[in-house]
């Protein structure tokens, strides 16, 4: 990869493997060098870019959220209730959405074998018969990885859990996307510059603000709000990379009507300031003419 890759968030975790070469990454956990050796953690809808110092190699995975669910509630099944348990249980665990991981190349060389055949077996999608080996691979791999992956400390007793959610297990987390949630979202993404109140989402969809909000959280894993956040910080990088608004201007292009806030909320999302990632821009484009 030699070009820059434009802040962009995907409804999935990410792992980014670096194999050759280095880059700038601009995520939430700001501006930050990657190499050769080097493995990126993103939780579902974080925002991430790359400027390539001259080239990158990476390979990616990218795992489905409830799928990751399923295997923290099996993993710990003694503290958990159910499946919808292990999603807060998770959230709380791995509260950081963006981090790098830096296992060192001859850590990481380990790996690429098993990366290689992992890509090779995805090839041509799905197909039962290749499943349990691409779950040894990817097992194999998240055992090396998750020593490094840093973690917020949770202490939850059998007591603990039976009084904070009692019940049997609840069914939600495996039923269809709910068209208010998925209605809510496309909302959000045709018109991100609106000025959207949760009550004003919640009314297009014929929704309480209450409902929509779990509703959404279960289908997106953030609040509409946060959701909206993160359309307008990658419009906002968008306008900021392709064209010559001013920064303010192309801030309200985007609904953000307060530029302190506007500047805010995009160093959260991206990792820097709305003109450091200008500048970032500008020299890229100068170093490739």
């Amino acid at each position: 990869m030699y070009r820059p890759i434009a802040p962009v968030a995907y409804d999935c975790v990410k792992l980014i493997f670096v194999r050759d070469g280095s880059a700038i990454l601009l995520s939430e956990f700001g501006e930050q060098p990657v190499t050769v050796g080097d493995v990126v953690v993103l939780g579902a809808n974080t925002l991430c870019g790359s400027e390539p110092e001259d080239s990158i190699t990476v390979t990616t995975l990218y795992l489905d959220r409830d799928y990751l669910v399923d295997q923290v509630f099996w993993q710990h099944a003694a503290l958990l209730a159910d499946r919808l348990d292990a999603k807060d249980f998770a959230d709380e665990l791995y509260s950081d959405p963006a981090q790098i991981l830096r296992l060192g190349e001859d850590r990481a060389g380990m790996l690429m074998p098993w990366l290689d055949e992992l890509v090779a077996l995805s090839l041509d999608g799905p197909a039962p018969e290749r499943f349990y080996r691409m779950q040894s691979l990817l097992f194999a791999i998240l055992d090396v990885i998750t020593a490094y992956v840093k973690t917020t400390q949770v202490r939850r007793s059998s007591t603990q859990r039976k009084g904070r959610r009692p019940g049997p297990p609840s069914p939600r987390r495996f039923a269809p996307l709910r068209n208010e949630a998925r209605q809510a979202a496309e909302l959000l993404r045709d018109t991100p510059e609106q000025r959207w109140k949760l009550h004003t989402l919640a009314a297009a969809v014929h929704l309480s603000p209450s409902q929509l909000g779990r509703v959404f959280v279960d289908a997106y894993g953030k609040p509409p709000m946060t959701y909206l956040m993160t359309l307008r910080a990658e419009q906002l990088a968008r306008l900021l990379r392709e064209t010559g608004l001013p920064i303010e201007q192309a801030m309200r292009e985007v609904g953000w009507l307060s530029r302190g806030h506007a500047a805010r909320m995009f160093r959260q999302a991206v990792g820097v300031t709305p003109t450091r990632y200008r500048q970032l821009s500008r020299q890229r484009r100068c170093a490739a003419l």
